[in-house]
């Protein structure tokens, strides 16, 4: 998803109950893998065995509530987005997979209501802007719970990772070589109080 885009538009692929836990979502016989298109031919089919074979690129799930308990699993959200799902809906997600989910780059929407208000086939809008979920066709109108400022920024960035990675290197883009041998004495001096100072 680009950083610019405020409106996801997509499939509903509904899983209305709750505590779907992570072994569902990816059975931990695939856990040897972290190929994210192997893990997708397998997404959710203990659940319904059709998923693998019938979700389609720009899809959404819905689901109650506790979405992602169970075993803390990188391997739940690459195979999510191995399918090619855009974004879970939820009434609440278990801790863990939400951050896992965030660390990722994978949209995570708490929306409580939504797994009894949207039906499998619904046409969904996310609007990040406003924080609403809406299924047009039904008149569908939900607000979500925005997931903060800091989580939107490592979504933007694609995850963790590559945030990370671009915040160190924008710190090195603002640094010269004469600051780097300016700053390494003073750095050293200040991580080891005892060592040494000029007039000793």
């Amino acid at each position: 998803m680009s950083a610019t885009t405020t409106t996801l538009r997509g499939r509903a692929r509904v899983f209305a109950r709750a505590h779907i836990n992570t072994d569902e979502i990816i059975p931990a016989r695939y856990l040897n893998t972290a190929d994210e298109a192997a893990l997708a031919a397998h997404v959710m089919e203990d659940i319904d065995p059709e998923f693998p074979a019938t979700v389609q690129a720009g899809d959404i799930i819905v689901a109650g509530a506790d979405f992602g308990c169970g075993s803390s699993r990188e391997h739940a959200v690459w195979a999510l987005r191995g399918a090619g799902i855009q974004a879970v809906i939820a009434d609440s997600f278990a801790r863990i997979f939400f951050r896992n989910a965030i660390n990722n780059g994978f949209r995570v929407i708490e929306c409580p209501g939504a797994a009894a208000a949207l039906q499998e086939g619904d046409e969904v809008e996310i609007d990040l802007a406003n924080g609403r979920v809406r299924a047009p066709a039904r008149g569908v109108d939900l607000a979500f719970v925005p997931p903060g400022d800091f989580a939107e920024q490592l979504l933007a960035a694609g995850g963790l990772l590559p945030y990370v990675a671009a915040q160190l290197a924008a710190r090195a883009s603002r640094t010269s070589p004469a600051d780097e041998r300016h700053a390494a004495p003073a750095a050293a001096g200040a991580a080891h109080p005892s060592a040494p100072t000029p007039e000793q």
